[in-house]
This record gives structure tokens, C-alpha cells and sequence, in this order.
């Protein structure tokens, strides 16, 4: 059985070797598409998140996400789960330059669940709050330490990475998680009906969806698509859509150089007044002058336009 000082020895080459291979700000790539890297060297205030489906295995420092009125807090040595692509408000409470806050963030394949669900005895729960917090264990950090020394052998990556996905994912799966994380690859549950819906808003955003499609695709009636979608993701679902398109918008002007108005245009508005009023009350202020802002914070941090798009935008 790992000791206290045994599970913080392995956090520490955890650490070192994540660091090691986020080397800025925001979000890190790596050679695997389903294994990210994400670092903080300050903290930061709240601010509109897209959090897609995942596993977010925390190494160091502190972070908090507000889906309506519940905040979660998660720091070094737990994990997150996001069964469902979620909208919360995040903020990275601790970070520093000597000690960035830094985690893995593992993309959750409905298919690599469904793989496992006759090896891992867990009962299915019914979709609830869309984000959970556990501790990390010995093995679970583990295989995340041997992923990681995984990326220095590019020549194995093909053979032995979806055997460490595997492994990952049977550790949530047999954790206090599982039954979460198992809901969401069960054929006709709740949770999966309710990700059908989640995910047709995600592709069709800037389309003007009915309540009625969105239920008749969930096989709910819209009265009950609202409460349960609410229920999950603390937004009703045309509200969520409303947010993925602003979250869209603000990418298009930041990234791509577009004005308010084509952006507007761009994620499904026909009024560029309506697109302000809304994309205020988001992000706090105005479309042209948050652009401004976002782009003033980088110049002050000295960072080249594809990174600071990485830095500024908000990730678990």
C-alpha cells in the first residue's frame, strides 16, 4: 500500500514531466489528440469556459469552475470529470510562475468506455450536475506518469498509448466516478439522450433550432428536455446554444481578426445590437472593447499570436 510520502514522490515526477512538456501558458498539444496539457502562471479572474467531455487530472495548484449556482473546487491530487461538454464560469485560484497550476486533461471516447463496460462492475447513475470532483489515487497517477514517459518514444506511441487510455479510463470507471462516467457510453440512459442533444447543439450552433427537435432527438417531451438538460448543465437548451455561439464569436474576432458584426453574422445573430447586449452580459463588456482588452494582456506578456489565443482561452 503507497504511503502519503510514496503517492507525493510520484506527483512530483508527474509534475516535472508535465512542465516539461506544457513549456507556455493555455493549452499544450502533444502528440496524442486525446492527451492535452493545460498551465497557469497566475490566477486569473472568472471566466465563460467551454469545458468538452473529459478527464481533468489535476497536479498542481487550484482551480474552480461555477456551473449555476454550484462551484467546484479542484487542486492537486483530484481529478475532474466532465461527462458532457459544459459551460461553466472557470478561474485558477493558485499558480504562480514558480509554481504554475498544471494538469492533464484526457478526452473521454464514448467508444473506449463502451469497450470496458463488461470489465468494470459499476451500476450506471442518472445524469446529475455535469461536473464531479474525486481524489486521485497511486494507480490512476500511476498510468498518467507512464503516459507522459510515453511521449519520449514516439516509435511506441501507436501500441502502448490506448492501452494506457485504457487503463485511465478503468480507473475512473472502478472509482467513485464510474457510474457517472459509465452513463454516458449506456446505449439508451438519460445521460446519453441528453448528450445527443448537447452534442447536435455543439455541431449546429449558429443554426436556429426548435425545442421540439432537440426533444423529439432526446425521445423526451420538451417540458422534460428542459428540466433534465437544466438538471445537467445548468442552462436551459436554447440558452446553451446562445453561449456556445458568443463563445464562437469571441474566437472569430480574437483569432481570425473579424469585426462584431461578421462575427454576429458569422455564429447565427441577424441583429449585431442583440449580439452586443448578449455578448456583454457574458463577458462583462462589449465585443470591441473585450478584443481590445484580450489583445492589450497579451501584448503586455510579449506573446506571439497563436499562443496567447491558447493562454487566453479558458480551459479546466
Amino acid at each position: 500500500m503507497p504511503t502519503n510520502d510514496d503517492l507525493q514522490a510520484l506527483r512530483e515526477r508527474t509534475v516535472a514531466l508535465a512542465l516539461a512538456r506544457a513549456p507556455g501558458d493555455g493549452l499544450n498539444q502533444t502528440a496524442l489528440p486525446w492527451l492535452r496539457l493545460i498551465r497557469a502562471s497566475a490566477p486569473a479572474q472568472p471566466v465563460p469556459a467551454i469545458y468538452e467531455p473529459g478527464l481533468v487530472l489535476v497536479l498542481q495548484g487550484r482551480k474552480q469552475a461555477q456551473l449555476g449556482e454550484r462551484v467546484v473546487h479542484y487542486d492537486a491530487m483530484q481529478y475532474l470529470l466532465v461527462p458532457v461538454t459544459a459551460l461553466p464560469r472557470g478561474r485558477v485560484l493558485e499558480a504562480s510562475p514558480d509554481k504554475p497550476y498544471v494538469c492533464l486533461r484526457l478526452s473521454c471516447e464514448t467508444q473506449a468506455l463502451a469497450d470496458l463496460l463488461l470489465d468494470a462492475e459499476a451500476p450506471a447513475a442518472e445524469a446529475d450536475a455535469g461536473l464531479q470532483v474525486a481524489p486521485v489515487t497511486a494507480p490512476l497517477l500511476d498510468a498518467a506518469l507512464r503516459l507522459l514517459q510515453l511521449l519520449d518514444s514516439p516509435q511506441d506511441l501507436r501500441t502502448l498509448a490506448p492501452l494506457l487510455q485504457r487503463e485511465i479510463l478503468y480507473r475512473v470507471l472502478t472509482g467513485p466516478l464510474g457510474p457517472r462516467l459509465r452513463a454516458l457510453a449506456q446505449g439508451d440512459g438519460v445521460a446519453r439522450r441528453l448528450n445527443r442533444v448537447i452534442e447536435q447543439l455543439t455541431r449546429r450552433f449558429a443554426e436556429p433550432l426548435s425545442i421540439d427537435e432537440l426533444a423529439g432527438l432526446a425521445h423526451m417531451s420538451p417540458s422534460t428536455l428542459h428540466l433534465r438538460f437544466k438538471q445537467l448543465t445548468a442552462l436551459s437548451p436554447l440558452q446553451f446554444q446562445k453561449t456556445l455561439r458568443l463563445q464562437q464569436a469571441r474566437k472569430l474576432m480574437l483569432g481570425d481578426g473579424l469585426d462584431a458584426a461578421s462575427a454576429a453574422h458569422r455564429v447565427g445573430y441577424e441583429s449585431p445590437s442583440q449580439f452586443s447586449r448578449e455578448y456583454r452580459r457574458l463577458f462583462g463588456t462589449p465585443p470591441r472593447e473585450d478584443i481590445s482588452l484580450l489583445r492589450a494582456k497579451a501584448g503586455s506578456c510579449g506573446l506571439e499570436s497563436a499562443s496567447f489565443r491558447g493562454a487566453l482561452q479558458p480551459h479546466p
